[in-house]
């Protein structure tokens, strides 16, 4: 069984939980039923609480009665929205060829040059590129989750977005290669297949899937896999090295995805 508590915050595990199955309870999920769900994973008590009072004062957890009046806490309007965007690039299949790309240009005052930091971190946090100082790119398709991300920030005033082709002068492989470290989002892909594909291989071997093993398990791998798509924004192939780690590691996501969701639904109750 994976540690949990070396490779999975609890924070990180309750919002995975949100996205992948309480997010479709009817209603709040009761504090009860946060503690029973995260002990599985071996996130204790205290821990739940803590991260819940966390995620409260973020704004992403609303606190709310259930029908039988117990203490709950439901998905704020912002985390529901987060969550949507976040589907398209958890659950998306290879990246389209083509699609061009989507610039980021922004200027901010002086007076306020810790906006700046804000906004170099939330790019980077949405999988930018750097093509220049003040220049952010990333694949057309994440304009409309860039979008939704600066206006809940109140960002959107300082910045410029724009879609376009790279037309030169070096080749977009080359350029790709400048504005992202490839390098570093490949040793990513490499550290979630070490930890996620023999957990594959034992899946593989069995004929059941029992609920309990299968919630551990898929929670396990989400939470470890939706960080992967902002590291890496889903560049196309042709544009990335031959060896290139990502494909495999979308590979063992989807199967295991396939194989665990709905057997680890019934644990969840969903």
């Amino acid at each position: 069984m994976i540690n949990v508590s070396d490779q999975h915050a609890p924070r990180s595990l309750i919002v995975t939980l949100y996205g992948a199955y309480g997010r479709f309870v009817p209603g709040p999920v009761p504090v009860a039923e946060l503690i029973r769900l995260l002990a599985a994973v071996g996130v204790d008590a205290p821990s739940v609480r803590s991260s819940v009072s966390r995620l409260k004062r973020r704004g992403l957890l609303l606190p709310a009665r259930t029908a039988q009046g117990a203490a709950g806490y439901e998905l704020s309007p912002d985390a529901r929205q987060l969550l949507d965007d976040g589907d398209r690039r958890v659950y998306a299949t290879a990246a389209p060829e083509g699609e061009g790309w989507v610039l980021a240009v922004f200027s901010v005052p002086e007076s306020e040059r810790q906006k700046r930091h804000v906004l170099r971190s939330r790019l980077a946090a949405l999988g930018f590129g750097t093509a220049a100082p003040g220049v952010w790119i990333a694949p057309a398709r994440l304009y409309e989750e860039t979008e939704h991300t600066l206006r809940r920030l109140h960002l959107d005033p300082y910045v410029d977005l724009f879609r376009g082709e790279h037309l030169g002068f070096a080749p977009t492989v080359e350029a790709v290669a400048r504005w992202w470290d490839l390098a570093a989002i490949a040793k990513e892909h490499e550290v979630f297949l070490d930890r996620h594909e023999p957990v594959l291989q034992e899946w593989r071997r069995r004929a059941d899937t029992p609920p309990e093993d299968a919630y551990r398990d898929y929670l396990l791998v989400l939470d470890s896999w939706r960080h992967l798509p902002y590291v890496d924004p889903g560049l196309p192939a042709r544009l990335l090295p031959e060896d290139w780690p990502g494909a495999r590691s979308a590979a063992v996501f989807r199967e295991l995805h396939e194989r665990l969701r709905d057997a680890g639904a019934v644990f969840a109750g969903v």
